[in-house]
């Protein structure tokens, strides 16, 4: 069993500024669990590149309000609190903050816990 509190993740290198977002990095890797769990502001007034062309990821909004534009065919997703979205096929999109926003995300394969986005918008993948 494993119980983990924000408070003691506030402040430690799972504590991840990206300057757009912070992502408090909940379960990682070297947790075993297969997945990972990050609580993560993104900042009102922002837009960032995102394309995950290594990681799957499921998103659920529990405060504010944001969008996504999902690069292909330029559609625009509204974000709000109790809505859940999943780039099930490592959508290159855009990720916008209307008002900060605080969502809940689940990463396939789990992330190490100290990723930023590469200037592409992914994630390198752990080869451990």
């Amino acid at each position: 069993m494993k119980v983990v509190k924000l408070e003691d993740i506030l402040g430690t290198e799972q504590d991840v500024d990206g300057g757009n977002w912070v992502s408090r990095r909940l379960i990682t890797k070297k947790d075993g669990m297969g997945y990972s769990v990050n609580d993560t502001i993104i900042k009102a007034g922002t837009e960032t590149h995102i394309w995950y062309k290594n990681h799957l990821e499921a998103v659920y909004c529990i405060e504010g309000e944001g969008e996504v534009v999902t690069l292909s065919d330029n559609k625009v997703w509204p974000i709000k609190k109790d809505t859940l979205y999943a780039l099930d096929q490592n959508d290159e999109h855009l990720l916008r903050g209307i008002t900060d926003m605080r969502v809940v995300c689940v990463f396939n394969p789990p992330l190490t816990g100290n990723e930023i986005h590469g200037e592409d918008g992914a994630y390198a993948v752990d080869e451990d």
